[in-house]
């Protein structure tokens, strides 16, 4: 009899390889997938290379949702009786404080005025909530989740995590994994369809919370819009698919660099407009040819 068994995704039973062995489970997270996709030499000179190659200076753009996102952590951290539309102002304010002198900003002027953006963004959304924000149930705030799923480690940090009442679910409710966006392009649902991150981050929170979750939404603040979407078995299994192949070679790529691989031809450069963006441009040759923006181009108008 052969020594090949067959490999079974883990939920139940074992993951097994040759000889019965178990094989190796490779850990994930949205960004690196993501990173992976947009450009090979961009993900070894992320993750792989040491010394590390220097960083672009921050984005005006990025400070924006960071500052968003630590706001609305604080304002749902907090008892449902506290959550008033002048407390979110308030914490947009003390949370902008903290990211003075790497803003990415044209001037003293343009920061007060997107603070200002800012602070609408986040008054108009939990004004908007259904019920209002003190009948948010946050399960988790920027909570970390990870579990195996077939032949990866899902993982990466969700936003925030809803308890939402459901009566078909088996407990009564059920969990929403909710993404914050601050980005100047408009979305819609195909963006919430489509999306690799929200999808492992439904698989994980399953796994790591162990209780049914199968919706996402993109709640896009400069805007006011949710977007949301109900996956499916088969959806999720697209989406787990993808990832997994995109794993194994990720995995493989590596350990042939590990092996002696000629980095260039291993990890080949895609590129793009998207290379202006890129935070490791100045020690790409090709990276280095694409047009210079501005640090807040990024910003939504």
């Amino acid at each position: 009899m052969s020594g090949r068994r067959r490999a079974v995704a883990p939920g139940g039973s074992d993951q097994l390889g040759l000889d019965g062995m178990p094989t190796r489970l490779v850990k994930v997270t949205p960004s690196k997938l993501g990173t992976w996709t947009a450009c090979r030499r961009r993900y070894r000179m992320t993750y792989l290379d040491r010394p590390a190659p220097p960083r672009a200076g921050a984005w005006a753009h990025n400070t924006v949702g960071a500052v968003v996102h630590a706001a609305l952590r604080t304002f749902f951290d907090q008892p449902a009786a506290r959550r008033t539309v002048e407390d979110a102002r308030a914490q947009v304010r003390t949370a902008w404080s903290a990211v003075q002198g790497a803003s990415g900003f044209a001037d003293a002027e343009q920061s007060a005025r997107y603070r200002e953006r800012a602070q609408d963004w986040v008054a108009d959304y939990v004004e908007s909530l259904d019920g209002g924000a003190a009948e948010v149930e946050p399960v988790g705030l920027e909570r970390w989740v990870a579990a195996p799923v077939g032949a990866i480690v899902a993982e990466g940090r969700v936003d925030r995590i809803d308890a939402r009442v459901n009566e078909q679910a088996p407990e009564g409710t059920e969990l929403v994994v909710v993404d914050y966006k601050t980005g100047r392009r408009p979305l819609t649902v195909d963006d919430a369809r489509g999306s690799q991150a929200l999808a492992l981050y439904v698989l994980a929170t399953r796994r790591t919370l162990r209780k049914p979750c199968r919706r996402v939404e993109l709640h896009h603040l400069p805007t006011g819009e949710v977007l949301a979407f109900d996956h499916t078995p088969e959806s999720l299994a697209r989406h787990q698919q993808r990832a997994e192949e995109s794993a194994q070679e990720i995995q493989l790529t590596t350990d042939t660099l590990a092996a002696g691989g000629d980095p260039d031809v291993l990890f080949p450069p895609s590129p793009g407009a998207q290379c202006s963006w890129c935070d490791v441009r100045r020690s790409c040759d090709l990276g280095r040819q694409a047009p210079e923006l501005a640090p807040w181009a990024g910003l939504a108008p």
